[in-house]
């Protein structure tokens, strides 16, 4: 990989990673005659971060809430099992194909994770898995149950997708209704 991308991975700027190869600080890393620094694929690992795993389940409604406790216990299991000590373990009811999770957003925003733990790929989200892992490269993030079924997973997809939009339109027609309620109130205070 190259010197930036390294830098990014370990949270330094290009700056300080390129003083630490003049120095000799980064393993097996080279220059080639182009002038591009290299750096092994093994030096990704977080040399200068503590080992932080987070948990995160995620089901779409309140009343699934029963599950989102058995994924989380399922989850703290898979970690025990692989000896990874368990620093948080997020739950969230949210759909996943919504973007604005607060939740997750935390584990994005505060970058402390080194390790995140689901139980399937659409308790990430639904969509982008690989934009995620490529916008936050420093984290390992690990699927427990990776199902490689790609026609199910294609009509699931499209299942959830408009599932979404119904939903979005039948919120936007209730939300129209109490619009419309609230005008009907105010003018018999009139």
């Amino acid at each position: 990989m190259k010197l930036s991308k390294y830098a990014k991975i370990i949270g330094v700027t290009y700056i300080t990673a390129h003083n630490m190869f003049k120095r000799g600080q980064i393993e097996g890393a080279y220059q080639l005659p182009s002038g591009t620094i290299v750096v092994p694929e093994e030096n990704k690992v977080k040399k200068n971060k503590a080992e932080y795993t987070v948990i995160y389940a995620r089901v779409s409604s309140s009343e699934n809430k029963s599950n989102l406790d058995s994924q989380a216990k399922r989850l703290e299991q898979f970690c025990e099992a692989n000896g990874w000590k368990i620093n948080e373990v997020i739950k969230e009811c949210a759909s996943g194909l919504n973007d604005k999770r607060p939740k997750l957003q935390k584990i994005f925003n505060e970058r402390k994770a080194t390790r995140i733990v689901v139980e399937h790929k659409d308790r990430l989200t639904r969509f982008g898995f690989n934009f995620i892992k490529e916008l936050y490269p420093e984290c390992e993030i690990v699927v427990v149950n990776e199902t490689e079924d790609l026609e199910n997973d294609l009509m699931q997809d499209f299942i959830n997708l408009v599932t979404c939009f119904c939903a979005r339109i039948y919120g936007l027609r209730r939300s129209k209704r109490k619009t419309e309620k609230i005008i009907e109130e105010l003018k018999k205070d009139d």
